[in-house]
């Protein structure tokens, strides 16, 4: 928006001086942003060869969720000339992924410096978007990001990257149309229409339950939901106002939901905790080095077994603040070595049967995670058969059993589902498994903050790889039509002329 645009928008509203500069900077970051990919060729021309079926024009990619994982996607393809593409979220515009839905953290857990999904870009950082609108100052005494202004630029993200984004999509299932075509059924929520989506690849950027869904004890399940919750449940925490309330679970989520119920003025709030003390050291965090983010791939399946059992036997803490927005209001308690083994309704409240006798309350939430369970993932169905996981190929030893990882699927190179029996569905290849559940087989390259632009373009370089290969004919074709001469036949002199005058002058 130019400066005198600004100007005439003050006089009209009465803005203050220090918002025109914000957008001012805001402007300029983008100015800047935009020489510099011009400056890198970014985004490279077109040279995936269009094609169509049945009279559609078939995406050279489909990548299912616009949360963070996704916009990286999309944007690691661009920087590779990949545009035929689109992303598509069942949320509206504004509210893809957790940031302003489920996740009831005050800040972000990343420290505020890594660059995230900034894709090598300094002027795509968080940082620079953030002093750009609020100064230098501002950022050096910024202690973690807040969760709403993480999202707040993300959307800038999307927008100054012109990432291909359709809001209100749902995808009902995904099935083959034959080896290299997949078909994605699905439905505009917005507009109520239902279209088929042709694509020779599918990125899965569906998050920490992409291949599931949340996982509460078997026992709760019978129990009316009017008594209980997951964490990742949109909850009415109004109404928990007066109300007593548990909490189960001693991770990040469990925190942040029982400070939730405590802000909205819960009467109490217990955290039932299985284990006798809370997990104080993140291990991942210890070992954090582009070693473990390029190495971890090249290990064999036993270290990569060894890394991620004995992480997960740890368990990660919760932030020390979501531990202490919890801990300073008096009306909390944690129950150290209290395991839940019931639950049952009772009139007005439920039960829950615990190792230390039965608590009563009037709502319960469980932080208990999420397990991949393709059934509930409809757009999996047809290939849920054929799906290579790690409990088909790799058996622990002794004492590292862990069912957690023996769930996870057992990925390729470039992120992409293997078949359990070779040669049983050929398109399963097609498919990308860029979310959490991917962390086996590639590390935490697809589901939080430090290291997700290295995974984008990891998937991005394999999927570019792949169209190639697949084209190989066709750029193989264009390579032998190809007949622009750099040469045009007046950049030397004659050979036949020049010896010829060569020998007269011998003659004289």
């Amino acid at each position: 928006m130019p400066r005198s645009v600004l100007i005439r928008i003050d006089r009209m509203f009465d803005l203050k001086p220090e918002f025109l500069q914000s957008v001012s900077n805001l402007e300029a970051l983008e100015h800047r942003l935009a020489e510099d990919l011009s400056l890198l060729e970014i985004p490279p021309k077109e040279w995936v060869p269009a094609s169509e079926y049945e009279g559609a024009r078939i995406l050279d990619v489909v990548i299912i969720g616009a949360g963070m994982c996704g916009l990286v996607a999309a944007a690691a393809l661009k920087m590779l000339g990949i545009h035929n593409i689109v992303c598509v979220d069942r949320a509206p515009k504004g509210l893809e992924g957790p940031w302003v839905t489920f996740a009831r953290m005050e800040t972000l857990r990343s420290p505020k410096q890594l660059t995230g999904p900034a894709l090598g870009l300094p002027a795509l950082t968080f940082r620079a978007w953030y002093v750009a609108q609020f100064g230098t100052n501002a950022w050096e005494q910024l202690g973690k990001i807040p969760k709403n202004q993480w999202m707040d630029y993300l959307i800038w993200y999307r927008k100054v990257f012109a990432l291909p984004v359709r809001n209100l999509v749902s995808v009902m299932n995904i099935e083959p149309v034959h080896d290299d075509l997949l078909a994605l059924n699905v439905i505009d929520s917005g507009s109520g229409k239902a279209e088929t989506l042709y694509a020779r690849h599918v990125v899965l950027a569906t998050g920490r339950d992409g291949l599931g869904g949340s996982y509460v004890p078997e026992f709760v399940e019978s129990v009316p939901r009017k008594f209980w919750a997951h964490s990742a449940d949109d909850i009415d925490f109004d109404a928990l106002r007066e109300k007593r309330v548990a909490v189960v679970g001693a991770g990040a989520s469990a925190m942040d939901n029982a400070a939730t119920a405590l802000e909205a003025g819960a009467a109490k709030v217990d955290m039932i905790i299985r284990r006798k003390d809370l997990p104080r050291i993140n291990k991942f965090t210890g070992i954090a080095s582009q070693g473990v983010v390029q190495g971890f791939a090249g290990l064999s399946d036993e270290w990569k077994w060894k890394f991620l059992e004995h992480t997960l036997g740890a368990q990660t803490p919760p932030p020390r603040d979501s531990t202490l927005r919890v801990s300073r209001h008096p009306n909390s308690r944690f129950l150290l070595g209290t395991a839940v083994r019931g639950m049952h309704e009772e009139p007005e409240s439920v039960v829950l049967k615990t190792s230390c006798g039965d608590l009563e309350y009037d709502f319960v939430i469980f932080a208990t995670g999420f397990r991949v369970d393709l059934d509930r993932r409809p757009e999996l169905v047809k290939f849920a058969p054929f799906i290579r996981f790690w409990k088909d190929v790799f058996t622990p030893e002794p004492g590292m059993e862990n069912g957690e990882l023996a769930s996870s699927p057992y990925l390729g190179a470039d992120f992409e589902f293997l078949e359990r029996v070779p040669g049983s569905c050929p398109s399963l290849r097609l498919v990308h498994c860029f979310n959490y559940q991917a962390t086996l087989s590639h590390g935490k390259l697809s589901g939080d903050i430090p290291a997700v632009s290295d995974g984008g373009r990891r998937l991005a370089r394999g999927i570019a790889r792949s169209l190639f290969v697949a084209d190989r004919e066709t750029h193989f074709a264009n390579l032998v039509a190809f007949e622009t001469p750099e040469l045009l036949g007046d950049e030397w002199t004659d050979a036949a002329a020049a010896i010829a005058d060569l020998q007269r002058g011998a003659a004289e």
